[in-house]
């Protein structure tokens, strides 16, 4: 007599037979795998989009062409336009789907997500006998979020590194964690030069959890809430520096945080002044050493062609500013600066309401 354990064997039994006869014009090693998907060579799905997805996707595509057995076959699952990622892939004649994927019913074991953007539902996760991993540039549950790099720096956080974890469905960064290594952080390091530090550290503890997949399942560990941060996304807003708030060191992370992809502004009279080549905390000698400057005021500093601008605790220096073009700190000091009444960099937030902020048309 059966048992209802019996037939549910049966069931299931009779579910791979009938996947088998679906897939028997693959070949027998492909049934083999659709059998055996316990380890590797995997067959994988790669999410991803930036130039910090390219390093594992170009690592696992290595592994695919060499004879360590890690990776069967690869395909890659891209953003629409001009992406990184997808001109990887397509230089190197992997596969590629849009997003989201149609036809993953058992075509791959596991799935990759390295900074990708969008949120997994959880009938797609389900498609993947082994759940689907991420590359995550911190160490979770810290930094949370997009942009956990850019917040690494800012918060002048003096330890960070990679994570590899768990998807879970409609949340990120919230999944279980298999691997993480620790890197300190340089000092004065920007956040391009972290992020791409940590994009090969990421790559190589991705295909290190890939050796060791099902060890890395068994001690696997939630994330707790202690210690808990977000990293939201860069914006504009954040590139004013408010001088009476922020200290030298607050305005050298912002600069090393944000400033090659947003420069830093101020406004000076009724214009956006845009401060390029920033140069560090400057030590100047004031004519008048009885009268204390107020935060935002300017002095040209001759001998090193830099315009030094007090902010909290001290000044720092700027090589080039933007108004209506380029110009070197000299070039700003004797054709604006030096005939004009102010002689004051004005912080955003504490400009009147009425102050006419006039964006500049060549920023």
């Amino acid at each position: 007599m059966w048992t209802s354990s019996s037939s549910a064997g049966l069931r299931v039994l009779q579910l791979l037979q009938h996947r088998c006869l679906l897939t028997a014009h693959r070949g027998p090693r492909q049934l083999c795998r659709l059998m055996s998907s316990s380890g590797p060579p995997w067959r994988l799905l790669f999410f991803g989009s930036d130039q910090f997805a390219v390093e594992s996707l170009k690592i696992l595509t290595c592994s695919r062409n060499s004879s360590e057995g890690l990776v069967e076959s690869l395909e890659v699952v891209t953003l629409s336009g001009d992406v990184p990622v997808k001109r990887f892939a397509l230089q190197h004649h992997l596969p590629t789907h849009s997003w989201p994927p149609r036809h993953v019913d058992g075509q791959f074991d596991l799935g990759v997500v390295v900074s990708f953007g969008c949120l997994l539902p959880e009938r797609l996760i389900n498609k993947f006998p082994h759940g689907i991993l991420n590359v995550h540039p911190s160490l979770l549950p810290r930094w949370r979020g997009p942009a956990p790099v850019f917040h690494t720096i800012l918060h002048g956080d003096t330890v960070t590194g990679v994570t590899i974890m768990q998807i879970r469905p409609d949340r990120f960064d919230v999944g279980p964690i298999l691997n993480q290594q620790l890197h300190q952080v340089p000092e004065n390091c920007t956040a391009e030069e972290l992020g791409n530090v940590l994009a090969s550290k990421g790559a190589h503890l991705l295909v290190d959890s890939l050796m060791t997949l099902s060890e890395k399942m068994e001690n696997r560990r939630e994330q707790g809430q202690t210690g808990v941060t977000f990293a939201p996304k860069i914006d504009k807003s954040m590139s004013w520096i408010v001088w009476e708030e922020q200290t030298c060191d607050q305005i050298s992370r912002l600069y090393r945080a944000i400033g090659a992809r947003i420069p830093l502004k101020t406004l000076w009279m009724d214009r956006t002044i845009t401060l390029l080549n920033y140069v560090g905390r400057c030590h100047i000698s004031l004519s008048d050493q009885r009268k204390k400057p107020v935060p935002g005021s300017v002095s040209y500093q001759k001998e090193s062609n830099t315009l030094a601008v007090c902010c909290k605790d001290g000044w720092v220096g700027f090589k080039d500013v933007v108004l209506k073009k380029k110009l070197t700190a000299a070039d700003f000091y004797n054709g604006y600066l030096h005939q004009a009444d102010e002689q004051l960099f004005v912080s955003r937030k504490t400009a009147p309401e009425t102050y006419p902020v006039r964006e500049n048309s060549s920023l």
